[in-house]
């Protein structure tokens, strides 16, 4: 099964992340060892030690506490030592320990408790993102390459131009990911197709994966189907992961609303989603080419009352700019 493939996957780069991090520790020791045998002395006898005291402690229960702090007091002074022999030469006392990628989960992926560390969602995202060839995509719709000059100046009597507006919403969504995380408004960019509410979500999107921002970023449709897996295949392990990057993830952009198939159970899961991130103060970036009026026909009161009264609402409108590229 894909899903499982990938996590396999995933667990796989760990332990070649960490196999090869070990190596080059056990590499880079012998090394000092060899430059600096005093340090090798120092580490022979404390493990000596470690086993001695072991024995010592069953052998002698009785006088365990008083093996311990003899153990202690000795360990202290040989670890000093060493502190000062490293210091002695310009040697970081970090030099001792594994150069793991991640020292949260020491490469493994998990936690102390068990729980999958943060390294490990971003893993996820970033296999998602190849699969989606968004990462493709993102190196073309992104802020260094947006051109305001395909937008037209022409307005009508009393109205904004289409480059005014576009003008207004890329310095809104400029300031927006220069603030984030801090900034926790969420975002609707709403109007006809071919106005460039995809490239702002994938320009938003590039800017903070740069920054390793844990952002998710699917389209409605796709977004949908996860739910369907998670909810009715419950066998399928990256579904869930998944899943629960949809209510965890720091930012989630949500592409062509209004696409997926909808009736009741969509409606709800959409509104478990949002209004999920949204009492969690995680935002969130929806695009859809449903006018409002048609937002209030397609969904549910209580959904779309959670975006008009949590999101900044950006209207996209104009001639469509897909042929001036």
């Amino acid at each position: 099964m894909l899903s499982n493939e990938i996590i396999k996957e995933i667990l796989r780069e760990y332990d070649a992340t960490r196999q090869r991090n070990e190596a080059y520790h056990r590499k880079r020791l012998a090394q000092l060892y060899r430059d600096i045998p005093r340090l090798k002395n120092i580490r022979q006898t404390l493990d000596q030690m470690g086993i001695d005291v072991a024995r010592q402690v069953l052998e002698n229960p009785s006088q365990a506490a008083k093996t311990l702090e003899e153990f202690e007091a000795e360990s202290r002074q040989l670890l000093k030592e060493q502190a000062l022999v490293l210091a002695q030469n310009d040697i970081p006392l970090e030099y001792l320990e594994v150069p793991y990628t991640c020292s949260k989960c020491k490469d493994t992926g998990y936690l102390e408790d068990q729980t999958k560390c943060t390294c490990f969602s971003q893993k996820i995202v970033k296999h998602l993102y190849s699969q989606s060839n968004l990462q493709e995509k993102i190196q073309e719709e992104n802020f260094d390459h947006f051109d305001i000059e395909i937008f037209s100046p022409r307005a009508k009597e009393g109205e904004v131009s289409q480059r005014d507006n576009i003008q207004s919403i890329l310095s809104f969504t400029e300031k927006f990911v220069y603030q984030f995380p801090s900034n926790k408004k969420s975002l609707l960019f709403y109007g006809p197709p071919g106005q460039g509410k995809t490239y702002f979500c994938n320009a938003i999107a590039k800017y903070l994966l740069d920054r390793g921002i844990q952002v998710v970023y699917e389209t409605a449709f796709k977004l949908i189907d996860i739910i369907q897996r998670y909810r009715f295949e419950k066998s399928d392990t990256l579904a869930k992961a998944q899943y629960n990057l949809l209510l965890q993830a720091d930012l989630l952009i949500i592409d062509d609303l209004g696409t997926e198939f909808n009736n009741s159970f969509t409606n709800t899961e959409l509104f478990n989603i949002i209004n999920g991130r949204l009492l969690k103060n995680k935002p969130l970036v929806i695009s859809t080419n449903l006018t409002l009026t048609e937002l209030d026909q397609v969904y549910s009161s209580r959904l779309t009352s959670r975006i008009y009264g949590n999101f900044d609402l950006f209207k996209f409108y104009g001639p469509d700019v897909r042929w001036q590229k």
